[in-house]
This record gives C-alpha cells, sequence and structure tokens, in this order.
C-alpha cells in the first residue's frame, strides 16, 4: 500500500481512470465560509498518452480566457505537469452540470478561434511556444468523448 500524501491526485490510481473525464478532485473552505472547487479536467489518458507543449500552452490561453465568458466565479485553470490535462478551480459553485456546460461552450470556442489570446511577448512569457492547431485538435477531441466526461474510472 502506497503511504496517503498530501495532494490529492497522488492518491487517486491513475491506472484505473479512463480519459476523457471531469472529476471533482476537491473542495477546500476558507475562513469566511468561501468553497474553492477542484476540477480535474483530463484529456489524455495517463501514462499512455500526453498533450505537446505548445498545444497545451495555446489551449490554456484559450479555456483561461474563455470559460469566464461562460460562467462566473473562476478561480484559475491551469495545466498538469504530466500533460494530461488541467486543473479548473470555481468559487461558491458547487454545480458540476453548469462546470460541464461551460467547458463545453469553452471548448466550442476554442474550435473556431482564429488566434491564440495574448500571444505576444508583453501578455505571455514563452510567447513563441504555441501552436492554435495543436490546440483546436484536442478541445475537438474532448469534445467527441464528451458522453464519457461524467466516467472516471475504467468499467
Amino acid at each position: 500500500m502506497v503511504n496517503k500524501m498530501n495532494v490529492e491526485s497522488f492518491n487517486m490510481d491513475h491506472t484505473k481512470v479512463k480519459a476523457p473525464f471531469v472529476r471533482l478532485a476537491d473542495v477546500k473552505k476558507g475562513v469566511h465560509g468561501d468553497k474553492i472547487y477542484k476540477y480535474d479536467i483530463r484529456f489524455c489518458q495517463p501514462n499512455k498518452e500526453h498533450m505537446e507543449m505548445p498545444a497545451i500552452h495555446s489551449l490554456e490561453h484559450l479555456l483561461a480566457e474563455n470559460i469566464r465568458n461562460h460562467i462566473d466565479n473562476v478561480f484559475d485553470l491551469s495545466p498538469m505537469g504530466c500533460q494530461t490535462g488541467f486543473y479548473f478551480s470555481i468559487i461558491n459553485n458547487d454545480s458540476y452540470d453548469e462546470v460541464l456546460a461551460a467547458l463545453e461552450k469553452t471548448l466550442s470556442d476554442v474550435v473556431k478561434a482564429t488566434e491564440v489570446p495574448a500571444c505576444n511577448p508583453i501578455q505571455c512569457g514563452w510567447a513563441a511556444s504555441h501552436d492554435l492547431e495543436g490546440a483546436k485538435a484536442l478541445a475537438k477531441k474532448m469534445l467527441a468523448g464528451k458522453s464519457e466526461w461524467r466516467q472516471v474510472f475504467a468499467e
């Protein structure tokens, strides 16, 4: 048995999940009663496939900018270091269905995008590392697996 880790996702058996999926990974309560809901948005099957960095980078810009048009109280959206997905955090909204709807609309925005927002040396720390077409392909693949988003573990 592996020792329990401080990071929630390190305690999940990555060999038993089936991407794509969207799962509530954690809920943290602030001292004033606010709650932060952290979602694991998994695009790729862990340890079997991964996203390339320029495509992840562009997808990060597109998701982070556009998801705020579809849902309120976004706290953060950031890529996983393993290159298989993103973490999405939202404040005081426990509606899984609303998160899924916002994600679907945002991924549709990515597919229609003609440019990557803030893709320049002034607004981005590595503006040369982007791939709009790669980001669009990832968004299309995730949308194609929409019927599977609620199922985290393989049967």
